[in-house]
C-alpha cells in the first residue's frame, strides 16, 4: 500500500468518524419529547368530562363565601398577638 493511498484511506476514514457525530441519535427521544409533562398533567385531572356536567357544584353560597372572603382579608389587616410557644421552664 502506498503512502499516498494510505493517507487518503486514512483522512477518509477521520472524515466518515467526523460526520458520524453530525447525525441525528435521538429519534426517540424527540417522538416522546412532553409525553411527561402530558401525562403528569392527565393524571391530576380528577374528570376530565366535568365540563360537560349541567349540575351546579354544590356548596357554600354567595353571602357566606363573601364573608367568609372579607373574615380572611380582615386577619391580614389585624393580625393580632403572636401566642407564645410551649416551653418546659429552661429558658427562662
Amino acid at each position: 500500500m502506498s503512502t499516498r493511498t494510505f493517507m487518503l484511506s486514512a483522512a477518509l476514514l477521520s472524515l466518515s468518524g467526523t460526520l458520524a457525530g453530525c447525525v441525528s441519535s435521538t429519534p426517540h427521544w424527540d417522538a416522546t419529547f412532553g409525553d411527561s409533562v402530558r401525562a403528569t398533567t392527565a393524571s391530576q385531572v380528577i374528570d376530565p368530562a366535568a365540563v360537560r356536567n349541567p349540575n351546579p357544584v354544590a356548596g357554600i353560597d354567595g353571602r357566606a363565601a363573601r364573608a367568609t372572603q372579607a373574615r380572611y382579608e380582615a386577619s391580614f389587616l389585624n393580625p393580632g398577638t403572636a401566642e407564645q410557644a410551649m416551653t418546659t421552664g429552661s429558658a427562662k
